[in-house]
């Protein structure tokens, strides 16, 4: 029998929050149903109106606040919300580190594991921290724009500013902007699949200051392409590299397979963790630098490394934690499905006179399972994975190898969980505590190291 919801939509109720979840939403219970509200933290005392009913749970707005949490920011901006750029910010930053401790542990707790998980690393400027935009392009009012999706939609609100990307990033986008309007090349449109130019993308080097732009466009050439190029490395005398990349598709993926270099070389280079990496448009690499040298060196402290070690990094990307690793250990094998990032880690492995290291191109549970069949017996295995975690073949063909420590770098606690468990089935242990770190403050996001050892 299907039981009626405690309340309806427009209904207006004044609740108490209960907690965030894990997208930063407040909830509020109404006789154990959960209502998740934006712009709302625990503690607090608010009018609401229910916007959504669903059969276990509904979404309401905030109106008015009778009691605010000693922990709200006032001086918010909407848009960075509406735009899901900066969905906490209006979390004082301290709260916003106990958050994403919080977040770990509760999973963990969820699900019957009752672990140590230590206070969450953050950053002294928790805003202007990426080293990396990827903002859409399209027309409005006739004008070309340049800005950020409405959440849950495709309407663009015009940016100039966006607060946690560094700001000679914003600088770059609205002078290509300002050139792209000059030379009247129009914006995609997804609805008539007409228009030239779908997105800008930048990268800018934090600690050499090379910058890279990408065009992203529908069409093989640019109109005016030679003068926009020209135009573009005179305004922006720190770009190094300009590429066109080209998407022909009418998809939401963001970059196409052809890429071609109009100005100066192909790659930025920027260091970390005290070594060189040239990075091309389409490889991963992680946009919060100061964090991710605190998270790969906690990493290689967490793998105790001697230098005789054989260690196994899969999703290696462009080798940054591979080379990082092979500083301290006998023999590095990396592995990343994307051609282009191998490419760029063999050639970072030359540029940082690294010989002791081997890339690969493959699925990493593929390539995993060969390892282990050509009797390769690492001491050590780091998994970075993407949000989706491991695959449990990958898992499987790790615990057959037989390492003495895992070392698992996650981006979303709810999958580390899921393969924490996979591995304790297999004979691993949690190792000390869980250690999170804040890669993307602002967010609700948070990535964390994890080290599994053999019981």
């Amino acid at each position: 029998m299907k039981t009626k919801a405690p309340v309806s939509k427009n209904e207006r109720l004044d609740v108490t929050i209960a907690d965030l979840t894990y997208q930063g939403m407040g909830v509020a219970k109404v006789d154990d149903f959960p209502l998740f509200i934006e712009n709302a933290l625990p503690g607090e005392e608010i009018t609401i109106q229910v916007t959504k009913v669903q059969s276990h749970y509904g979404f309401a707005r905030a109106i008015s606040w009778q009691t605010e949490s000693a922990d709200r920011v006032k001086d918010v901006d909407k848009t960075y919300r509406q735009t899901g750029i900066a969905p906490l910010q209006h979390l004082a930053y301290p709260a916003q580190l106990t958050f994403k401790q919080h977040q770990i542990k509760e999973l963990f707790s969820k699900a019957h594991q009752d672990v140590d998980v230590a206070e969450t690393l953050g950053m002294a400027n928790p805003t202007q921290y990426r080293n990396k935009a990827q903002v859409p392009v399209r027309m409005i009012k006739g004008q070309l724009e340049t800005g950020f999706y409405r959440q849950h939609s495709h309407e663009l609100i015009p940016l100039t500013d966006f607060y946690i990307q560094d700001p000679a990033i914003d600088d770059a986008i609205v002078k290509v902007r300002d050139l792209l309007r000059q030379f009247e090349i129009p914006a995609y449109n997804e609805i008539s699949d007409k228009g030239v130019i779908r997105n800008i993308m930048v990268r800018r080097g934090y600690y050499s200051h090379e910058m890279m732009i990408v065009l992203i466009s529908r069409q093989q050439k640019l109109p005016s392409q030679d003068q926009l190029v020209d135009q573009i490395h005179k305004a922006l005398p720190e770009v190094t590299s300009i590429v066109l990349n080209v998407n022909a598709k009418k998809t939401n993926v963001i970059m196409g397979n052809v890429t071609r270099t109009l100005y100066g070389k192909p790659t930025i280079e920027d260091t970390l963790m005290g070594l060189t990496f040239a990075i091309s448009a389409r490889s991963f690499y992680q946009v919060n630098p100061q964090q991710t040298e605190k998270l790969y060196q906690m990493a290689i402290d967490k793998a105790g490394l001697t230098g005789t070690e054989t260690v196994i990094d899969a999703y290696c990307g462009i080798g940054t934690i591979s080379l990082a690793l092979a500083k301290h250990a006998k023999q590095v094998y990396g592995v990343d499905i994307v051609p282009e990032a191998i490419e760029d880690a063999k050639v970072n492995a030359q540029k940082n006179h690294l010989t002791n290291v081997d890339f690969f191109v493959d699925k990493a549970e593929d390539q995993m399972i060969q390892w282990q069949a050509s009797g390769i017996k690492p001491d050590v295995v780091v998994v970075d994975p993407p949000r989706k975690g491991l695959a449990e073949t990958l898992i499987a063909s790790t615990a057959k190898m037989g390492p003495k420590k895992i070392v698992y770098v996650s981006c979303n606690p709810a999958t580390l969980v899921r393969d924490v468990a996979r591995f304790q089935e297999l004979g691993y242990e949690i190792d000390g505590p869980i250690q999170p770190v804040d890669q993307f403050p602002q967010t609700p996001h948070v990535e964390s190291v994890t080290v599994l050892v053999k019981k």
